[in-house]
């Protein structure tokens, strides 16, 4: 049986993160949720990772049991975090996993911090051009792309209904959102579900998450609201790029903008038969592809 144990540590910055940690053997590996969730989504793999790997998930803040005494405002933000974390438990040689937004902010954490991370893989990952957020804000408006924090904030599409989940504990419409893009075709345990949409409801920061989102671009391309900085380049580790064939989240053109962005530094791989959560859907295929990257 696996030992993961849960942690906490105080960052410079006035920050709590919270973070899982499980025994293993030298190989350490870092893994960052995305939005809605948290590193207790990171469990099946937590559970079920070869040995021979030491294992840390960190709950970003404003997620899970971490701080959200600021307010994030970009991606940056949380990787800014992330490397302060790192920083503070001693925390080196390590590859970084990134799910979805999560693999947003292991991206800028390998631009910005060289040196830390020597493999890169992403999983279900928005692009290095951000994810665009359209929403409206009255019942008659068309959808647009936003542009500001506070338009993301009043959205009646994306962000008020599941505010509004999240504060009247409406299990039912967190469940129907999520059967609907992410758990497609397998569902977790019914008693590991309910766990997972409680922990949904410890979120503090969707509107600011969606604003992250539409804003980030470290490519060289323009992304429709903002010019890339070109960050990408600075990426200076092996990547693996993983997406379910069924992914209805993060879309194929999406992920070939990634592809595309990293070169010849990025490795992609389809996985079949998988949305955009392969922990549920084919764990063991998730695990096979990600520890074959990791030992090569």
């Amino acid at each position: 049986m696996a030992i993961i144990t849960m942690k906490k540590v105080d960052l410079p910055n006035g920050e709590t993160l919270t973070y899982r940690e499980r025994e293993g053997g030298e190989v350490k590996v870092l893994f960052i949720h995305g939005n809605m969730t948290s590193s207790k989504h990171w469990d099946l793999v937590l559970e079920n990772m070869d040995a021979n790997y030491k294992l840390y998930a960190v709950d970003l803040r404003g997620f899970g049991g971490s701080s959200y005494n600021r307010p994030i405002m970009s991606i940056k933000d949380f990787s800014d975090d992330v490397k302060l974390f790192v920083d503070e438990i001693g925390l080196k040689d390590f590859a970084l996993v990134g799910w979805s937004t999560g693999g947003a902010v292991a991206m800028q954490f390998a631009a910005d911090y060289q040196g830390y991370c020597n493999k890169l893989i992403l999983l279900a990952s928005e692009s290095t051009r951000g994810y665009p957020f359209d929403g409206k804000m009255n019942e008659h408006d068309t959808p647009r792309r936003f542009t500001l924090h506070e338009e993301i904030k009043k959205d009646l599409i994306r962000t008020i209904p599941v505010q509004t989940a999240y504060d009247t504990n409406n299990t039912e419409l967190l469940k129907l959102i999520w059967n609907a893009v992410i758990y497609t075709h397998n569902q977790p345990s019914p008693e590991l579900y309910d766990e997972y949409v409680q922990d949904m409801r410890t979120q503090r920061n969707l509107a600011e998450v969606h604003y992250a989102n539409n804003t980030f671009n470290i490519s060289r391309h323009h992304n429709g609201l903002v010019q890339g900085n070109g960050k990408v380049d600075s990426i200076d580790v092996p990547v693996l790029v993983l997406q379910g064939d069924r992914d209805m989240v993060i879309m194929k053109e999406m992920t070939k903008e990634l592809v595309e962005d990293l070169g010849e530094k990025a490795v992609f791989i389809e996985l079949k038969n998988c949305g955009h959560s392969p922990l549920v859907d084919d764990l063991p295929q998730l695990l096979q592809a990600m520890t074959q990257f990791l030992e090569a």
